[in-house]
């Protein structure tokens, strides 16, 4: 016989009879602080999840916790305390999604019955905390907004799970929707177009080409149906219009790999050490796939990356930065977000 397992009531509220409309921008994560017991709890929670390492198995779980997690915290908090914002003592990534809520709220701020909260993934603020919280402020409808303009089951599925999750547990749920994938729209591209064309003109250089620099993926995620690599693919291939490039002048290509499985190709690494040492000596490297810079950006691509092009013969190199909390990419939030909201405010 099933077990019965009652389901939690949500916590009573003054405003429980309002009907107010929740938005909730979430992103990748980040840990609370920038040494080795923050990063180890961030990555254990990251890496724990099955939609980011797929075989959770015996042997996984013996790599995990017999060496990553003993091992990696130690460097990858060195990496985080370079990028860290020390005024506020936390990662860009927070100030920034902070700040991107911020500025849609304000824009939303005719609609009196909106209300804008932000949240992470892994870490904190955690979703849980964040739909808390609408629901607190009487928000009967929620909007979940993965910050990933490239679908993907590590990224934008994960948020829907846990979202899910944590409305599993309450018997007056609140209406959910979710922001499709917007790696091709016209918003997003116009706005990145913009950005690149704005920062290459502050440049006291002219780039040979650009590069266009995707987190990776297992090959055999994209084998087993995941369309992420077909988006980044569609993005560059529509920046590339826009700007008025070939394939030679913007390149697409990986990073952020990790482990012994082969992941999407052509590596960013690699690819700009290969162009340093075939006499490119000036270049840009854009960051698509991020709406926000954080340590991929800040650290494994301006610091890590620079350094490998230099190294190898290579002279002026450029990060260009994100769109983060810049008027075109609030353009691009706020479209979003008005478009996935008709019918509610």
């Amino acid at each position: 016989m099933t077990k019965f397992v009652p389901i939690k009531a949500a916590k009573p509220t003054a405003q429980a009879g309002a009907r107010r409309v929740g938005v909730l921008l979430v992103n990748l994560g980040t840990p609370d602080t920038a040494d080795e017991r923050g990063v180890r709890v961030y990555l254990k929670e990251f890496l724990s999840d099955p939609r980011v390492i797929e075989d959770q198995g015996l042997i996984w779980q013996l790599v995990l916790n017999g060496i990553i997690l003993r091992s990696r915290p130690r460097t990858k908090a060195l990496d985080y305390r370079k990028i860290w914002n020390n005024e506020k003592n936390e990662s860009p990534l927070k100030t920034i999604t902070r700040s991107q809520a911020d500025k849609l709220a304000a824009a939303l701020s005719d609609s009196a019955n909106a209300v804008v909260d932000w949240a992470m993934r892994y870490g904190n603020p955690s979703i849980k905390a964040g739909i808390d919280a609408l629901i607190a402020k009487g928000c009967d409808r929620i909007l979940a907004v993965p910050l990933y303009p490239q679908y993907s089951a590590s990224t934008s599925a994960t948020v829907c799970d846990e979202v899910f999750r944590v409305l599993a547990a309450l018997r007056n749920q609140p209406t959910l929707r979710v922001t499709p994938p917007y790696y091709a729209d016209e918003a997003y591209i116009e706005a990145l177009a913009t950005s690149i064309e704005a920062h290459l003109a502050t440049l006291p250089f002219k780039p040979e080409l650009i590069v266009a620099s995707f987190h990776g993926m297992p090959k055999s995620y994209v084998e087993r149906g995941d369309p992420y690599q077909s988006h980044c693919i569609a993005t560059t291939e529509a920046l590339r219009r826009r700007l008025g490039m070939d394939a030679t002048k913007l390149l697409l290509t990986f990073q952020s790999r990790f482990g012994n499985d082969e992941w999407l190709q052509p590596y960013t690494d690699k690819t700009i050490e290969r162009l340093a040492k075939e006499g490119v000596r000036r270049i840009a490297v854009v960051t698509p796939g991020f709406s926000a810079d954080c340590l991929e950006t800040l650290e494994e691509i301006a610091q890590e990356n620079a350094e490998i092009f230099k190294h190898n013969g290579g002279e002026q190199f450029s990060a260009i930065p994100c769109l983060n909390d810049s008027v075109s990419g609030m353009d691009v939030i706020r479209t979003l977000v008005l478009r996935e909201l008709q019918g509610w405010i």
